[in-house]
């Protein structure tokens, strides 16, 4: 294993958090500016109102430190790299944006849906363009078919895969700690297959995001003292798309982030099911919300999503490489 490049990354994102979170959190504080809980949301998460938000600023910026220094130390600064950073520091400026709308206008609703959209979906497509240009493989592996190049349609999937996942981590991030543990798991087992394809430009990116999440988590486990905000959720989302599209390990992130997938799938049924029967499938979604109104504890149901993300991850690893 490379250990150096390991040790670097992973300790360089954590101590640049730890340093700068609480120069954050005491800014916010004295500024007043917090989250607004929502409306529809559990009614005992309105003691979260006024938490400061946005902490994925300090994480991102952490990561994306610490991924330039030591890619370019260690002669890995690479067109995967770059793309990675790309992407991440895109999606990251549309959560900014989003935040920086509700904190400062006191509510909580930022860009507009449409808005979010479109931004991501430019980011897409010059993601896409600049892969294509560097004559990155656009095949795509299908079951039991075989990989097959899908040439220009690949920028389709790419789309599609971005802005899904980036939304999909979105919807999840909804309880203390819950996606900085399920998204650092994520980042970690794709850490071991970039290093199993000796992708260490990718490895490098996936271990300083691990590293930032881990030192953001101190601040952000129950009770959190702040939280990651759009501008981390988005750019986490976009980032683990990327990851498995450069390391041609599209259909894992289905197992991988499968909790990212069960929380859009919850909201996806909640509303199709309202919209035609007027019945509610889950008591709220997305389903984290759901147990919690079944009378789980907010740390019970953070625990059991991270048991799963481990699991899943853990077989993931185990299909990819054993």
């Amino acid at each position: 294993m490379h250990w150096t490049e390991m040790l670097l990354s992973v300790v360089s994102s954590f101590s640049l958090t730890i340093m700068a979170m609480p120069i954050v959190i005491g800014y916010f504080r004295t500024k007043q500016l917090g989250q607004t809980t929502r409306d529809e949301g559990p009614k005992w998460h309105e003691v979260k109102t006024g938490t400061p938000t946005m902490g994925g600023v300090v994480f991102l910026i952490a990561s994306v430190i610490s991924a330039v220094w030591v890619g370019i130390w260690q002669k890995s600064f690479t067109i995967s790299l770059s793309l990675l950073l790309f992407i991440t520091l895109l999606y990251g400026l549309l959560g900014f944006l989003d935040d920086f709308i509700k904190i400062f206008r006191k509510r909580n609703l930022g860009l507009t849906s449409k808005q979010k959209l479109i931004g991501q979906l430019v980011g897409g497509i010059l993601f896409f363009i600049v892969y294509q240009s560097n004559n990155l493989s656009t095949d795509l592996s299908f079951p039991l078919i075989g990989s097959i190049d899908l040439g220009w349609f690949y920028g389709v999937f790419s789309l599609f895969w971005l802005v899904g996942f980036s939304n999909a981590v979105n919807l999840t991030d909804g309880l203390d700690g819950l996606v900085a543990g399920t998204a650092g798991i994520a980042y970690t087992a794709y850490a071991f297959i970039a290093w199993n394809q000796q992708q260490i430009d990718v490895f490098i990116f996936c271990l300083t995001v691990v590293g930032g999440l881990v030192g953001f988590f101190f601040f952000n486990k129950k009770p959190a003292k702040i939280f990651m905000g759009d501008v981390g959720s988005l750019a986490l989302g976009g980032g683990l798309a990327a990851v498995s599209i450069l390391l041609k390990q599209e259909w894992s992130l289905l197992l991988i982030g499968l909790i990212f997938v069960i929380e859009t799938a919850s909201v996806m049924i909640q509303v199709t099911s309202f919209k035609l029967t007027g019945k509610r499938v889950f008591k709220m979604s997305p389903i984290h919300h759901h147990f919690e109104m079944s009378g789980w504890s907010e740390w019970r149901v953070v625990l059991t999503f991270w048991f799963i993300s481990l699991v899943t991850a853990a077989l993931s690893l185990w299909f990819i490489i054993y």
